[in-house]
């Protein structure tokens, strides 16, 4: 069987890396843009760093900041409505996963006009590609910019859509480390903990390959390393391999999938409005302790990479007692001590959260079967 892989077309990286985008955009062909972005990155002038850039080239633009943290499906239907009224022939998101799956959504609706989003949930059968977008991340998490992947609430049904479509893939990344100095201490620890989430579910998924392990292990590496630092000392060196770090787990997980700590932290997304972030870095370590029945070896691959060596002689019990500990230490040294409980959750939700988490896209992903029972046990855990 042939071995799939897409990535986006281009990316840029570094300090002040935006610069190029209305040479970008003027080589293109675009006219006009609609920009994308969230309210509180408008607010906080972060938004503006970009669209200095695209006013001293003089191009054309509309803002769309109606855009909730957990963006659902009124904001990508408002948006397409301003699409269409600004005759936008371009898309530019800046934000985080919030702004940048909303401008995915917005993207392929306008393109795919007989599609309701209810219907694209898991894996897409879209004809036509997205209208162009461009990513420009704000947090060094979701990794958005370079995957296939969009998700979106149904507040109807209180779940979490995780659209997966190549269709919607951005043409054109920008990864400027500028944009993502002025994250909260909570919201680049929340990212980080993301993109680590990522990188793992990433490495141990059913689907993995020589590929994604490359992009994964080297995340993973990059995140142990650099993630205190740029979250706790806000340390430009340590932002900028956070940025890569994310980016380089994007390539991966967007193309061999996830896990179950992300069926279940979507649940909470959904259902009590949790950060995705903040959801997986409560989870990981729970959900790493159960998987360890089937993935020792890798975690004591892992472990060899970063800083335990010593994990090549360790049983494996012991290989999942430290990888699951290095876990908690990494998320307690930037901040996280939430559990399940702090979300809002209740015992008498937990059947509910397990039977959403049990039909959500990323599940089938994960090594170890598991039941609904079982999702019940680990959320119960995890409080």
């Amino acid at each position: 069987m042939a071995l799939k892989f897409v990535l986006n077309e281009t990316a840029y990286f570094g300090k002040n890396a935006r610069e190029v985008l209305p040479e970008e955009i003027v080589k293109r062909g675009f006219s006009k843009v609609l920009l994308v972005s969230d309210k509180s990155l408008v607010e906080a002038g972060v938004t503006k760093k970009v669209t200095d850039v695209l006013d001293r080239a003089s191009i054309d633009y509309s803002i769309y900041d109606d855009i909730k943290p957990n963006p659902t499906i009124a904001n990508v239907l408002g948006g397409v409505e301003k699409c269409r009224a600004e005759k936008a022939d371009v898309i530019v998101a800046v934000g985080g996963g919030s702004s940048i799956d909303t401008a995915k959504g917005i993207s392929i609706i306008m393109t795919n006009p007989d599609r309701t989003l209810e219907s694209l949930n898991g894996l897409s059968n879209t004809i036509n590609k997205g209208l162009p977008l461009i990513a420009l991340p704000t947090t060094h998490g979701t990794a958005a910019e370079v995957t296939i992947n969009y998700v979106i609430t149904d507040e109807e049904r209180k779940i979490k859509m995780v659209c997966v479509d190549p269709n919607d893939i951005p043409c054109l990344s920008i990864v400027d480390s500028e944009l993502m100095y002025s994250m909260t201490r909570g919201l680049a620890a929340a990212t980080g903990m993301d993109a680590l989430t990522h990188a793992v579910e990433g490495y141990i998924t059913k689907a993995h390959n020589t590929m994604s392990d490359m992009f994964h292990m080297e995340a993973i590496k990059l995140i142990f390393k650099y993630l205190p630092a740029a979250v706790n000392d806000k340390n430009e060196e340590a932002i900028e391999n956070m940025a890569l770090a994310q980016y380089i787990a994007g390539m991966g997980f967007s193309n061999v999938g996830l896990g179950l700590v992300h069926s279940m932290a979507h649940q909470l997304g959904a259902v009590y409005d949790t950060p995705h972030g903040l959801a997986n870095a409560i989870l990981l370590p729970t959900v790493m302790r159960y998987n360890g029945e089937v993935c020792a070896q890798r975690f004591r691959e892992i472990l060899c990479e970063i800083g335990r060596p010593d994990a090549a002689y360790l049983n494996d019990q012991d290989v999942i007692n430290t990888f699951c500990w290095m876990i908690s230490e990494l998320s307690k040294s930037v901040g996280i001590t939430e559990t399940v409980r702090d979300t809002g959750c209740k015992e008498e939700d937990l059947e509910m959260l397990a039977e959403k988490a049990m039909e959500d896209p990323c599940k089938p992903g994960n090594p170890r079967e598991v039941t609904k029972e079982d999702i019940i046990n680990l959320y119960r855990y995890a409080m």
